[in-house]
C-alpha cells in the first residue's frame, strides 16, 4: 500500500492541505479525493500485472507513477492559489487601514483588483487540471477491471473490485462536482465552465491515448500523465483566449459576455504561439507530405537524392510559412503587436544591447565548449550517461542563474526559444530531414540512457522545462524569492542545495523587495521543500527532472 514513492507523494500534498486557507477549502477535498482514488488506481495497477494496462507499451524500468502524475499538477495550481489568496487577504488588510495615503491606498487597491482577477483564473486552471487527472484515473479504472480477451469467468474477488472502483469513481465524481458547483452560481456562465472543464477531461484521455500507443516505451503513465494534462490545460487556455478575443471583436463592446484569462506580456503570447504551432506542425506535415511524394514519385524514381531534397525543400518551406505567417498573424489576433512579432522580438534583444548580447555570447560560448567537451568524453569514455549528464545540470546553472538574477524578461523568452530550437531538432531527427536529420540523430544518442527511446529522446526537453516552469510561473506576484529558482537549484545543484539555498535565501530576502516590504525567512517551509524534493529523487522511478521541480516550486509557493 505504502511504498517510498508513494510515502513521499504523501508528505508532499500534506503542507499543500494544511496550508490551504478556508476560502480553498472545496480544492482541498477535491485534492483530497483526486490523491485517495488515484492511490487505489495505482495500488490495483501494479498488483493485476495482467490487467488490460499491460497493453501500454509503457518505459521500462519505472513505476507506473499514477499516483504522483495525477496530483503533481493540481497541487501546483492550488499551490499557486494559496499564494495568491494570501497576497489578496493582506492587501485587504492594507487596503483597510487608516495609516496609509491616497496613492498607497489606490496602488493597494490595483493590487488586490489583479489578484482577484488572477485568483479566479487560476481557479478555473485548478479545476481544469483536476479533471484532467480525474478523467484519465476513471479511464484507467475501466481499463484495468476489463479482463484481458474476455475469456476468463470473472471471480467473486473481481466482482468486488469493479464494484469498488465504480463506487469510488462515483463518489468522487458526484463529490467534486457539488464542490464545482459552490464556487460558481448557477446559470449560464457556470454552465460553460464546467463544460469547458469536462472537455479537458475528455481531450486528456483522448491524447493519453494516442500517447502510449504511437510511442511505446516512451514515458511512463504517470509521465504521460503530466505531459498531457499539462499540454491540454495550456492549448486549452490558448483556444479560450482565442474565442474571447474574436468574440470581443465581433461583439464590437467592450461589455462582452465571454471573459477569459489574466492581462499577458508580449513574451508569454509569443512563446504560447511558437510552441502550438511547431507541436501541430508534424500534423500539417501528414497531411502535406504524401501529396508531395505523390506529384514526385513517377519523376524521381531513378533518383533517391533529389527525392530526399524535394522533400527537405517542402519541410524547410511548410516550417517557415507556419512560424512566419501562420503563428504571428494568431498573436496578432489575440495581442497588440504594432509590428511583426518576430521584428518584436529582435526590437527586444537590442534594446538592451550590452547586457542581452553580451548574455548572447555568453551562453553560445558556454555551449560550444562544454557539448564539444562532453561529446567527446561520452565517445571515447566509459562513465556512465546518466553520469555525463549531470555536467550539462551544471551547466544550466552557469548559463541560467545568472540571468535570472539580471535579465529575467529576458531568460523568459530565450527558455522560448531554445525549447522552439529544441522542437525542431527533435522533429528534423524523428523524420530524417536532410541533411540534419541523421547528424542530429547521432550526435543526440551520445547522451541518451534507459529514459529515453529510439522514438523519441525526452531527456534535454525535460531539462530545460524543468528550469523553465517555476519561472514562467512566478511571473505576476511572487512573494517567495525562492520560487523562480526553484527548477536552477534543484536540477543543477542537486546534493549541495542546502547550502546555496540558505545564502541565496537571505540575500534574496534582504534585497527584493514587494508590496509587503522585505521578504520574512521561513526556515521551516524551506526545509521540509528541500527534504521532500530530495527523498522523491531518491525514491522516484520516474522522470526526476520532469518531477521534482513541480514539486520544490510547489512547496516553496507555500
Amino acid at each position: 500500500m505504502l511504498n517510498g514513492e508513494r510515502a513521499v507523494v504523501l508528505l508532499f500534498i500534506a503542507p499543500i492541505l494544511h496550508a490551504t486557507p478556508l476560502s480553498l477549502l472545496a480544492e482541498a477535498l477535491s485534492l483530497s479525493l483526486l490523491a485517495l482514488f488515484a492511490l487505489v488506481i495505482e495500488v490495483f495497477a501494479d498488483s493485476s500485472p495482467n490487467s488490460q494496462l499491460a497493453q501500454f507499451k509503457t518505459r521500462r524500468g519505472a513505476s507506473s507513477g499514477i499516483l504522483l502524475g495525477a496530483v503533481t499538477l493540481p497541487c501546483l495550481m492550488i499551490s499557486r492559489l494559496i499564494q495568491l489568496s494570501r497576497a489578496l487577504s493582506l492587501h485587504e488588510i492594507g487596503v483597510q487601514g487608516t495609516q496609509f495615503s491616497l496613492n498607497q491606498i489606490d496602488w493597494c487597491c490595483s493590487i488586490q483588483f489583479f489578484c482577484s482577477t488572477d485568483l479566479e483564473y487560476l481557479r478555473l486552471q485548478y479545476w481544469a487540471a483536476f479533471a484532467c487527472g480525474f478523467s484519465v484515473l476513471g479511464f484507467l479504472g475501466y481499463r484495468l477491471w476489463q479482463l484481458p480477451n474476455n475469456i476468463q469467468p470473472i471471480s467473486a474477488r473481481t466482482t468486488r473490485d469493479v464494484k469498488f472502483i465504480l463506487s469510488c469513481l462515483a463518489l468522487c465524481g458526484t463529490v467534486c462536482c457539488v464542490l464545482f458547483a459552490t464556487k460558481y452560481h448557477i446559470g449560464w456562465s457556470a454552465a460553460l465552465k464546467l463544460l469547458w472543464v469536462l472537455s479537458q477531461g475528455l481531450a486528456t484521455v483522448k491524447l493519453i491515448q494516442h500517447v502510449v500507443h504511437n510511442f511505446p516505451f516512451c514515458a511512463s503513465i504517470g509521465e504521460a500523465l503530466l505531459v498531457t494534462g499539462g499540454l491540454v490545460i495550456y492549448f486549452g487556455d490558448m483556444f479560450a483566449l482565442t474565442f474571447a478575443k474574436i468574440h470581443g471583436y465581433l461583439s464590437q463592446s467592450e461589455l462582452t459576455y465571454v471573459q477569459y484569462g489574466i492581462k499577458r506580456s508580449e513574451i508569454s503570447i509569443i512563446i504560447q504561439g511558437m510552441v502550438l504551432g511547431l507541436l501541430l506542425f508534424p500534423i500539417f506535415l501528414k497531411l502535406i507530405l504524401p501529396i508531395w511524394e505523390c506529384f514526385t514519385t513517377s519523376a524521381y524514381s531513378n533518383g533517391r537524392a533529389y527525392h530526399e531534397i524535394g522533400k527537405s525543400v517542402t519541410f524547410y518551406a511548410s516550417l517557415a510559412s507556419v512560424l512566419i505567417v501562420i503563428v504571428p498573424l494568431w498573436m496578432q489576433i489575440v495581442q497588440t503587436f504594432h509590428v511583426h512579432p518576430l521584428l518584436w522580438v529582435i526590437d527586444f534583444v537590442v534594446s538592451e544591447p550590452l547586457k542581452r548580447l553580451s548574455l548572447c555570447i555568453y551562453w553560445v560560448a558556454v555551449i560550444l565548449v562544454s557539448v564539444r567537451r562532453f561529446y567527446n568524453i561520452s565517445k571515447n569514455s566509459k562513465i556512465e550517461r546518466i553520469l555525463l549528464r549531470k555536467y550539462y545540470h551544471l551547466m544550466a546553472v552557469l548559463m541560467f542563474l545568472p540571468a535570472l538574477i539580471f535579465q529575467p524578461k529576458f531568460l523568459d523568452l530565450a527558455f522560448g526559444a531554445a525549447l522552439a530550437v529544441f522542437l525542431v531538432l527533435e522533429i528534423i531527427r524523428v523524420w530524417r530531414i536532410w541533411p540534419l536529420g541523421q547528424l542530429v540523430h547521432q550526435f543526440m544518442n551520445a547522451f541518451t540512457d534507459h529514459r529515453d527511446s529510439d522514438l523519441l529522446i525526452v531527456s534535454h526537453f525535460s531539462l530545460l522545462l524543468g528550469c523553465a516552469l517555476p519561472i514562467w510561473m512566478s511571473s505576476g506576484f511572487n512573494d517567495r524569492p525562492l520560487a523562480p529558482f526553484a527548477g536552477i537549484l534543484s536540477l543543477g545543484i542537486g546534493d549541495t542545495m542546502v547550502s546555496y539555498l540558505v545564502a541565496m535565501h537571505q540575500w534574496l530576502a534582504t534585497s527584493m523587495v514587494s508590496s509587503g516590504g522585505a521578504k520574512q525567512a521561513h526556515w521551516f517551509s524551506l526545509l521540509l521543500a528541500v527534504t521532500v524534493s530530495g527523498l522523491l529523487e531518491a525514491y522516484t522511478a520516474q522522470l526526476d527532472n520532469a518531477f521534482i521541480p513541480l514539486v520544490f516550486y510547489s512547496l516553496l509557493c507555500l
